[in-house]
């Protein structure tokens, strides 16, 4: 039993703990390319979420994880075959419920560890601080935590090498050999503006690669899946540890 995971722990042990911050990972059920599984967001929240939680709490940080989400914002993917799309108007529906249980039992502090690129809670965040006032609600994305090229060769955002790496790392039983994986090309937006990033369309995504993937995984290696891994968690872990240390009236200076 580990006291941080919330589906792990009794009412026996629950009625008299509590807790300063709660964490919901958040994936999606998607392809990823030939060589890792539909569930690579959801086995990565899993597993990044435990670990920096973990390292936390033998901080001393009362931290508590939720169970992950699975399905995520897939609207660019509805002619791929089973990958599960999440409205945003959805995922806005289930944070209200819990967030509902949460102020009304004393947890006040809240973050989303995102898992996947489709999700985006900055808007919805901003529109539920309004009906939750008295509690701080924060998300990150975990992929963006470091600077992926210190790690790894390839660029890419999808089954890519840093994916791959992780998946070799974490459940390498699910990772099939790479001489399975399609190289991820990716095909670029023919507007300028696209290109530079500034502007901003939704990918098709059965127009943008072949076979799901964005980025060569060629490349990965559990070695390098292990060292992100490892930093990646240590980095959230702090991020946790600031939140929980951090009082409500005293988060600017």
């Amino acid at each position: 039993m580990r006291p941080y995971i919330l589906i792990e722990r009794t009412w026996k042990d629950l009625k008299t703990e509590r807790f300063d911050l709660a964490i919901i990972p958040w994936g999606a059920t998607e392809a990823h390319n030939y060589h890792l599984p539909y569930g690579t967001d959801v086995y990565e929240a899993n597993a990044i979420a435990a670990e920096s939680g973990k390292k936390a709490w033998d901080k001393g940080s009362k931290v508590l994880i939720l169970p992950t989400i699975p399905f995520g914002v897939n609207t660019g993917q509805t002619d791929i075959y089973l990958d599960i799309n999440m409205s945003p108007s959805t995922q806005m529906a289930i944070l209200k419920d819990v967030l509902t249980v949460l102020d009304h039992q004393g947890i006040k502090k809240f973050l989303i560890l995102n898992s996947h690129g489709g999700n985006n809670f900055k808007t919805m965040l901003r529109e539920l601080g309004l009906d939750f006032p008295e509690m701080w609600l924060s998300s990150c994305n975990w992929f963006h935590a470091l600077d992926k090229s210190q790690y790894f060769e390839e660029e890419g955002d999808h089954a890519d090498e840093m994916e791959t790496s992780i998946m070799m790392h974490i459940h390498p039983e699910f990772v099939l050999p790479l001489s399975e994986a399609g190289i991820g090309l990716e095909k670029k937006n023919k507007i300028k503006g696209f290109q530079e990033k500034w502007a901003w369309t939704e990918r098709k995504w059965s127009l943008v690669t072949n076979d799901t993937g964005v980025g060569n995984p060629k490349k990965s290696s559990p070695e390098k899946g292990k060292k992100f891994f490892n930093d990646v968690t240590d980095k959230i872990s702090e991020l946790i540890q600031d939140i929980c240390n951090t009082q409500l009236d005293d988060m600017y200076e």
